[in-house]
């Protein structure tokens, strides 16, 4: 099986230091800070990535249950919201939401959901966080 590596390289004291991540693959290489993460200061962060693989994975996901339900999409996209929260001494990611849209053609909306929280729940990044709750918005688009 495949084994997909990352980088961060951080300096400096958790308030005034700063850090760098990068892809193994080089498609990715940022910055990010305390100011960045915690605040909304300039610069990348991790669950921005988190958000990044998640979205990705529940929507290829998606596709491939719409597919093999007899609907093949022309496209789905979905935004993925991720809340970090203080929680006692330190933080925790507390929630994700996603927010998808789907053009599928011949799709009921009944079906397109059914497949949708499948998604959710079964793409291999969604199994990976399961102790984040994740909140779905899913829109069928008809043309």
């Amino acid at each position: 099986m495949a084994v997909r590596k990352a980088q961060a390289v951080w300096k400096g004291t958790l308030g005034k230091g700063n850090g760098t991540m990068s892809l193994g693959s080089g498609s990715y290489n940022g910055s990010y800070s305390f100011s960045s993460r915690f605040e909304n200061g300039k610069g990348g962060n991790p669950e921005e990535l988190l958000g990044a693989a998640f979205a990705g994975c529940f929507s290829m996901a998606l596709s491939m249950l719409l597919e093999q339900a007899g609907f093949p999409p022309e496209s789905i996209r979905t935004e993925a919201s991720v809340s970090i929260d203080k929680a006692g001494d330190g933080f925790s990611i507390t929630t994700i939401s996603l927010d998808t849209q789907g053009t599928v053609p011949g799709c009921s909306d009944e079906i397109f959901q059914r497949q949708a929280n499948a998604a959710k729940t079964g793409c291999p990044v969604a199994k990976a966080l399961t102790g984040a709750s994740v909140a779905l918005h899913a829109r069928l688009v008809q043309k």
